[in-house]
């Protein structure tokens, strides 16, 4: 009896199903290689071998800087004449200086042998010559001459004497604003946008025209 009802026992767990044990997750497998060195990522110069599948398909777009240059237009407003649409070809520079009162400089205009006119230069640092008459301090109406044709201009130079020795001073100069016909000093015709130094004596003539400005500098013990 005992031996059927244990027999009996042993059919009853033969039956009985197995459990299933949850397996883990499998865990993804961390790469053993050395990191790479943090300067050469920075300089990329880095010799660590680079996984394809490491490579981020994500395209960095570089944000274009902002220029806050003048443009070509924004140059021609900034030179535009209030109320006009004139653009001045020139501007003084930095070493733009008055001249001293104590020496006066004398523009004398001819035509011919019969002087028109007679302008004392100190009043102002620049002169600005030409047809455009808006603009011009003194205009000149020959059609050979540009509207915006030159400038005399007081700059302050320093120089170096016989001694070599560096002295400053304010002097009248030239300047032609790639003018169509030329700005000639003394016969010779001076080269554009380079400024040329005009001393007592000197004459000025623009393009074609006929009339000349003679440049008078009294010595210091006339005035």
């Amino acid at each position: 009896m005992e031996i059927e009802v244990e027999a009996g026992i042993n059919h009853k767990r033969s039956r009985r199903r197995p459990t299933l044990s949850a397996s883990p997750p499998p865990q993804s497998k961390r790469s053993t290689r050395p990191l790479p060195s943090q300067n050469d990522a920075y300089k990329g110069t880095s010799t660590h071998p680079i996984n394809p599948s490491e490579i981020s398909t994500e395209t960095t777009v570089e944000k274009q800087k902002p220029n806050y240059a003048p443009t070509g237009l924004l140059a021609a407003e900034t030179n535009t004449v209030a109320h006009t649409s004139i653009v001045l070809k020139y501007h003084e520079p930095p070493e733009s200086r008055l001249p001293p009162s104590s020496q006066p400089y004398l523009l004398y205009i001819f035509k011919s042998s019969t002087l028109l006119q007679k302008i004392t230069l100190n009043e102002r640092s620049c002169w600005l010559f030409g047809r455009e008459a808006m603009v011009a301090d003194i205009p000149v109406e020959h059609p050979s001459a540009s509207k915006q044709h030159a400038v005399l201009q007081f700059r302050h130079v320093v120089k170096k004497d016989e001694f070599g020795e560096k002295k400053g001073g304010v002097g009248l100069y030239v300047l032609d604003l790639d003018s169509a016909n030329g700005t000639f000093l003394n016969v010779e015709r001076v080269e554009g946008r380079r400024f040329v130094e005009v001393r007592g004596g000197d004459v000025l003539r623009w393009g074609e025209s006929s009339r000349e400005y003679v440049l008078l500098v009294p010595p210091k013990e006339m005035v």
